[in-house]
């Protein structure tokens, strides 16, 4: 299966170049210039009727005269003339290009016109594009520099996406000195078709990337953009800076790129979520850059500093702290040891203060020591240019001391001058350096939080049906009446009862619309109680002090209800005043004051926030945002994340709060914003937690609509496991085949089943001998993305474990209606159905997700799964390039 048709445009074997010329400053030219002089591997080709030679090579018409296989077309040429060179390049069957030309929707209407008939020309002929108004693509390995830029890079194992040519060009600028390689560099322009995912698939399964840097101002599509950055997460670092940050960026990263910005703190949960460290400066990217390019990695967030000066220790001690990172506790061995090499004087502890008349040997043996140190993940090297040190030489050493360890050595080598000749030296032997001891920590801190990301990007939150299942029907009802009524927020007593039916404590509330009402309600329920106003035009009840507490006996009930009916009516003289609401009150005993807020953002979707509740909670800011679907692990961080979280232990006289309970809510929360798609607000205000439970107090839910032609989770950036896909069938034998949707947790189970299938079997599934799979197919094959593919699993029950018997698999293909499959029963199990029992599942399911056409290869020789096919309906052909290959398809 390919998992990316963007290939072409990164290792083409041919290359046309569109509007190249001579004229002085021509982007064709200088194009043209950059493929000859990078030493690309295969044939370019200039294409331009006004020339007959360029550059010294001949120049054609256009594809017809040159009448030569090309698979990468580059356009240079006006905005007006692209979607008629891309007909072009459908009809020799170029499936590839990158538009340098600018004059699209960054121009006005005019421009948003031109763009719309080149997306039309790309899809109608299939070729994926790149840009338009971009600087282009290098791949450094293969020669290849289509970009109007400078010089092609030098071949290394970053690799570089950006929305900015101008970054792009600043980041090659810098790598120069610092000797640092890229295995590709994509300016995504206006990003009309391939956009960052697409480049992220690509470059996630791509050997020469170990690391890939984005440059982000907007995003279009927030699924292939999540869909594309966890998939790369998943196996390399990603890390990402990201501007618009404040309304002034935002509105020139719009004019700039087109694409929404969205909110700053949602996009930190996004990167948080999508297993990416995100940046906020384009030092810190270049920083970055160092650190994970060096291919080192941190076990945990504990450091050790070393330094020749107690200054610069102490600064990079304060910001370690800052950043979240640790300094360790040496062990009493390694104690021992510096306590042997060091004078008297020396620190004692972590910075490691070895003394300014330190020769570079005593210096080393620290570091080497500090290394050695289990507690220890990594190593800050400080040094200052005292009068009695050799940079220069401290340098030598602490290279040859990198080399013999896998922990990160990163390295402050502080001043100008006199460090200069060391900086060389680093880069020459790719030891990440640094100017300031902040600017190194924030380095190492970026690996520990890498290491933090990755744990939220494995989590793959299931239902909690298992525990109680939730009355989804009943609270769409709700909703579906008071939409009815033409109101889209639901009053007290109904957004209650859509909490209730998703197993959320609440308080009983009883509607009153006069005194008496209120008195009686107040009986029946027991005092003391709590009143509030009700109305469908008040939003928030605090605006008209519109709540009374710990009311105990009649009068006060009488005198409340006619305080808060007409103080509303005074204040809010357009709003329509129904009565009050009458709850219980709840014990204040032990009690925290929390909030739970569901929010959408434009381009995101749903958030979930957590923190303070109460009337102060805007002014406290003390939140945390995580984007659902959530399980208890990314709830415990969003938790530890708050302020209010060190309020949930045991002090002074107060028992610990009842965090289990909180997370069940939670997690109940992201049930119903996966199962919703109608809720678009939510304030639960205030969650009350005690030592024995959690009671949401008052709640306001805000309700729309669904986009007709919106999925059940269209809604989602993140899609939810497909609990709905799980089926029981029996066998022939008697056996239970459960055949479900495959999991990240079921890694070890897939490799298992693999190892099983005989060598034949693994030939005709993979196309190649193959003992296992490696981990980057492991992660691959387990972790997928539902939204745009499926791998269900057949699975039996041996001793009280699951066992995989097959898998069945599809990936929808970008922009289009169709999707490639693959399948694999094992060995030991045919003759029972499970194959087509696993397509007729596979195959409803691409229907379901509007999918029309299902493709697959079948190797000649797989009698026994071309059978299969057949008997499913599908299509059968040979290969036309290759006889040993069907092509199989069928329409859904």
């Amino acid at each position: 299966m390919r998992l990316s048709d963007v290939d072409q445009l990164f290792v083409p074997d041919a290359v046309a170049v569109f509007g190249a010329s001579d004229r002085e400053g021509s982007v064709g030219g200088m194009v043209f210039r950059n493929l000859l002089e990078g030493g690309f591997k295969g044939p370019c080709y200039a294409i331009n009727p006004k020339y007959t030679e360029v550059a010294g090579q001949p120049c054609y018409k256009d594809l017809a005269a040159l009448d030569k296989h090309v698979e990468l077309a580059l356009i240079a040429t006006p905005a007006n003339k692209v979607a008629a060179i891309l007909d072009q390049c459908g009809e020799y069957g170029v499936r590839a290009a990158v538009v340098h030309s600018a004059g699209f929707s960054e121009h006005g209407e005019r421009g948003a016109a031109l763009q719309e008939r080149l997306v039309e020309a790309a899809r109608r002929n299939r070729i994926r594009v790149l840009g338009p108004n971009c600087l282009g693509v290098m791949r450094p390995s293969h020669g290849l520099n289509a970009t109007f830029g400078n010089e092609l890079a030098r071949p290394g194992n970053v690799a570089l996406v950006s929305q900015s040519g101008a970054v792009c060009s600043a980041m090659l600028d810098w790598s120069g000195p610092r000797r640092l390689g890229f295995s590709a560099v994509v300016s995504l322009g206006a990003a009309a078709d391939v956009d960052f995912g697409d480049v992220l698939d690509y470059l996630a399964l791509d050997p020469q990337t170990h690391s890939i840097l984005l440059y982000v101002e907007g995003v279009r599509d927030a699924r292939r953009f999540m869909s594309g950055l966890r998939a790369a997460a998943r196996l390399k670092p990603v890390v990402v800076v990201k501007t618009g940050r404040h309304p002034a960026g935002s509105r020139a990263a719009k004019s700039h790129t087109g694409a929404w910005v969205g909110s700053s703190d949602v996009f930190r949960a996004v990167m948080e979520r999508g297993g990416a460290v995100q940046v906020e400066r384009l030092a810190q990217l270049f920083a970055a850059a160092q650190v994970f390019g060096s291919g080192r990695s941190l076990s945990s967030n504990r450091i050790a500093i070393v330094t020749n000066g107690g200054g610069p220790g102490v600064l990079a001690a304060d910001r370690a702290i800052d950043c979240g990172l640790a300094l360790a506790q040496l062990s009493d061995e390694t104690r021992a040891k510096l306590e042997q090499l060091l004078p008297e004087h020396w620190s004692h502890g972590n910075p490691v203060d070895v003394i300014g008349d330190a020769p570079p040997e005593r210096y080393r043996a620290a570091v080497d020591i500090c290394l050695a140190d289990e507690k220890v993940s990594g190593v800050l090297a400080l040094v200052a240019p005292l009068a009695s040190c050799d940079p220069t030489e401290f340098a030598k050493q602490v290279i040859e001391a990198a080399k013999k360890t896998r922990k990160p050595v990163l390295t402050c080598w502080m001043g100008e001058t006199r460090v200069a000749e060391a900086h060389r030296l680093f880069s020459e032997n790719g030891i990440p350096h640094f100017a300031s001891p902040e600017v190194a920590v924030d380095a190492m801190s970026f690996l520990a939080e890498q290491q933090r990301n990755r744990k939220l990007l494995i989590q793959s939150p299931g239902p909690l049906s298992q525990q109680l299942a939730p009355d989804i029907e009943g609270a769409r009802l709700i909703i579906e009446g008071v939409m009815a009524e033409g109101r889209k927020t639901l009053g007290t007593i109904e957004a209650k009862a859509v909490l209730s039916a998703f197993r959320v404590p609440t308080t009983q509330a009883v509607m009153a619309r006069s005194p008496n009402e209120a008195l009686m309600a107040a009986e029946a329920l027991g005092f003391p109680v709590v009143m509030k106003i009700s109305s469908h035009d008040i939003a928030h009840k605090s605006d008209v002090d519109g709540v009374r507490l710990n009311l105990s006996d009649a009068q006060s009930i009488r005198r409340s209800y006619t305080d808060l009916t007409e103080r509303a009516q005074k204040l809010r003289p357009e709003a329509r005043i129904e009565g009050v609401t009458v709850e219980h009150m709840v014990p204040t005993r032990a009690a925290r004051e929390l909030m739970v807020r569901v929010a959408r953002d434009p381009i995101f979707g749903p958030v979930i926030s957590f923190g303070a509740g109460g009337t102060d909670m805007e002014v406290l800011e003390d939140r945390a945002l995580g984007l659902p679907p959530l399980n208890a692990f990314i709830i415990q961080t969003m938790i530890e994340h708050t302020r209010v979280a060190r309020l949930m232990g045991a002090f002074g006289n107060m028992p610990p709060m009842n965090r289990q309970a909180l997370s069940r809510i939670l997690q109940r929360v992201s049930e119903m914003v996966c199962e919703l798609p109608e809720l678009i607000e939510m304030d639960i205000n205030p969650l009350i937690g005690n030592d024995l439970e959690v009671v949401a107090v008052d709640a306001r839910i805000h309700v729309n609509y669904r986009p007709s032609q919106q999925s059940l989770y269209g809604h989602m950036a993140i899609h939810p496991y497909p609990q709905h896909l799980i089926e029981h069938v029996p066998l022939p034998d008697g056996t239970d085949l459960t055949i479900r949707p495959i999991r990240p947790e079921d890694a070890q189970m897939e490799q298992v089943f693999v190892r099983s299938l005989s060598e034949q079997t693994k030939y005709f599934r993979f196309m190649q001998a193959i003992k296992e799979l490696t981990p980057e197919m492991l992660v691959r094959f387990t972790q997928i993305d539902y939204d745009r593919e499926m791998a269900l699993i057949g699975v039996i029950e041996e001793a009280g474990q699951e066992v995989e018997v097959g898998v069945a698999r599809y990936m929808s293909r970008p922009g289009g209606d169709t999707c490639e499959f693959a399948i694999v029963v094992c060995d030991e199990c045919r003759g029972q159905g499970i194959g087509a029992r696993l397509m007729r599942s596979l195959m409803q399911n691409a229907r379901e997700r509007g999918l029309r056409i299902m493709e697959g290869e079948v190797l000649t020789a797989n009698t026994r799964m071309l059978a299969l096919v057949k008997s499913l309906g599908f299509r059968i052909a040979t290969d036309r390039n290759d006889p040993s290959v069907k092509l199989v398809s069928r329409v859904l």
